[in-house]
């Protein structure tokens, strides 16, 4: 009996048992489900900016990194549109030659946009070692499109001082072509005469000065990137051919300018292949379709937007002179939605000593009529405004071309990680790649970017991204100086973009704050210019400085080079940006001056932007 109850009851105990493990297992799964949902939601959120910070262990963390539209910089260029309609000249900007005087260089000219070369190229410390350099650049001059010549041009363009070579290869050297170029003729049986331009050009194509532009920088490039930095293999070295790479659109213009550049810098006139993407998914041009960014550039450029609505009623009677003397009929939308096409044809003479047009008359030029060098100057300075308010001034600007450049800028994302990881230092491995592409190219990724100034690039126009890696040195002490060492102090913080780009100009903070926060009133000094994001609120400078730098804190005396644009990097991977030569300045508090940023920011932008390896593009296309 006792027996008995006792096995029941060891049955009812193990069954009671058994009950609360399943119980339990139930809870802890329901629970991993909830959890693993709110994960996944969290993280389809924040992934893309944290998997950029994952590359080396970065000091970078998700929520510094700033992916919003900032605004630029006022200047000349988007100011009140009735100033720049009313204004006068160009604004020094150079229109009538590709050379810009020695003392001068660095001035924008639409003809032949400054670039890097080794007159004013500034080596960074010796503590950096050069690891990798990405570059994309505007064609040289060209003739202008067909579609922005005027009904009738008074008169011709000819091109007979060049060819352009066309002919197809076998590899293997068993069949060697002729080399062949096209020759344009006019037939005197053809009744069909085209409208426009006449001549012996193609319209576009890369005209004999803007090839001879082509080669110089091809030149230029090699004295800084193999003569002055010893980065570039050398023109005898045949591991250049795997080691440099070039790349164009399927614009046949881009490799015009691609042979005369390739010559310059490496003296070569033997094969050499270009890197091409298919027609209609082409990221460098770009060609693939993207109707949500398109949507948003034409929104900009319509009538819902009231800044650019307002532009073409006030520039009214400009339009109406021009026509007049060009013949364009008032009804052609595409001259008249915006000032591009009497930009580009009006420009293309001027690079080229071409005078200006005059109104034609039973065939014959009226030269009491004519567009007057004022008037060309005011359509540059409209221009300037227009591309200011398309790919910068508008808040639409960001995203329409985040979504319609996002391929490329993941593409180079991914070259400059490949380059961290150690790929770069492979055999053969690419070190230098080399983006030929166009005005609309260089102005979305500025726009990406959020460049502080924005114009529209000229011919040439170049954006270098250097990569660059900390060199490996034995800590060292030494005694303390009284310059205090920047330290952020989180408690209560606020963390601002004023108190960001504090961070980002450590070395500046740190040789002004003291002085500054020891003022008895904060407006007893002028705020220096590199803290713009503080919106000239001295309390806040004022906060920021007090956040950032702890005026007892003291540095070795030892020299060590620290990067200017921002606070160290784990990894030891630096990047600094070139537009024009210059330092690249963003309005983004996240990129600020890229000036030795770490790669981390860089990359966590435009991860945040684009997401790795392009994951939000086809979203942001579709949306």
């Amino acid at each position: 009996m006792s027996s008995s109850m006792g096995a029941g009851s060891m049955r009812s105990a193990s069954l009671s048992s058994l009950t609360r493990l399943t119980l339990l297992c139930l809870g802890i799964l329901l629970i991993g489900t909830y959890t693993t949902q709110h994960i996944m939601a969290l993280w389809s959120k924040t992934g893309p900016i944290l998997g950029a910070l994952a590359v080396v262990g970065s000091t970078v963390s998700a929520q510094s990194i700033d992916v919003s539209w900032h605004a630029p910089a006022k200047s000349q260029v988007n100011a009140n549109f009735t100033e720049v309609l009313n204004g006068e000249g160009k604004w020094g900007f150079i229109y009538d030659t590709s050379e810009t005087p020695i003392d001068k260089y660095g001035t924008y000219n639409w003809c032949n946009m400054p670039h890097v070369r080794k007159t004013e190229y500034v080596k960074p410390s010796d503590d950096f070692e050069l690891k990798y350099v990405e570059l994309i650049h505007r064609h040289h001059k060209r003739t202008p499109y067909s579609s922005n010549a005027f009904p009738v041009e008074s008169y011709q363009w000819n091109c007979d001082e060049q060819g352009l070579f066309y002919f197809g290869e076998r590899l293997d050297g068993s069949k060697t072509a002729a080399k062949t170029y096209w020759k344009v003729y006019i037939s005197p049986v053809n009744p069909f005469v085209p409208a426009g331009w006449i001549g012996t050009c193609q319209f576009p194509q890369i005209t004999a000065q803007g090839l001879d532009d082509s080669y110089v920088h091809g030149v230029d490039l090699f004295g800084v990137y193999h003569d002055l930095l010893g980065f570039l293999p050398s023109r005898n070295d045949p591991s250049w051919h795997e080691k440099v790479q070039y790349r164009v659109t399927n614009n046949q213009i881009t490799s015009q300018v691609a042979g005369l550049l390739i010559k310059g810098m490496y003296d070569t006139t033997s094969p050499q292949g270009l890197s091409i993407q298919a027609s209609g998914v082409d990221s460098l041009e770009p060609q693939y379709s993207c109707p949500a960014g398109s949507s948003l550039f034409s929104r900009i450029k319509s009538g819902s937007n009231p800044a650019w609505a307002n532009h073409l009623r006030a520039a009214a009677p400009l339009y109406s002179a021009l026509d007049t003397i060009s013949g364009v009929p008032a009804s052609n939308a595409g001259f008249h939605n915006s000032f591009d096409p009497y930009y580009d044809n009006l420009s293309a003479r001027q690079c080229h000593d071409k005078p200006l047009p005059c109104k034609l008359v039973n065939g014959r030029n009226d030269t009491s009529a004519c567009i007057s060098q004022t008037q060309a100057d005011t359509v540059f300075r409209i221009g300037h405004w227009e591309y200011s308010q398309i790919y910068r001034d508008s808040p639409d600007s960001l995203a329409a071309s985040t979504a319609t450049y996002g391929v490329w800028a993941a593409e180079l994302a991914g070259h400059l990680r490949a380059a961290v990881a150690g790929d770069a230092a492979a055999a053969n491995a690419p070190i230098y790649r080399h983006n030929v592409a166009h005005d609309g190219s260089v102005s979305r990724l500025l726009s990406l970017l959020q460049i502080d100034h924005m114009v529209w690039p000229g011919m040439g126009a170049e954006v270098v991204f250097e990569l660059y890696q900390k060199k490996k040195t034995k800590k060292q002490s030494g005694t303390a100086s009284s310059q205090p060492a920047p330290t952020v102090v989180a408690p209560g913080c606020s963390r601002n973009n004023c108190l960001r780009q504090m961070i980002r100009e450590s070395a500046s903070a740190s040789a002004f704050c003291p002085g500054f926060t020891a003022q008895e009133t904060a407006t007893a000094s002028p705020l220096p210019t590199w803290i713009a994001n503080c919106k000239g609120d001295a309390a806040a400078v004022k906060s920021a400085c007090a956040c950032v730098v702890a005026p007892t804190a003291t540095v070795s005396t030892t020299p060590t080079a620290a990067p200017t644009g921002a606070a160290g990097s784990e990894s030891g991977w630096y990047v600094r940006v070139l537009f024009g030569g210059q330092v690249f300045k963003s309005s983004s508090p996240t990129l600020g001056a890229i000036d030795m940023i770490p790669v981390e920011t860089l990359l966590g932008y435009i991860d945040g932007l684009v997401g790795k390896d392009a994951s939000l593009v086809r979203g942001k296309c579709t949306a």
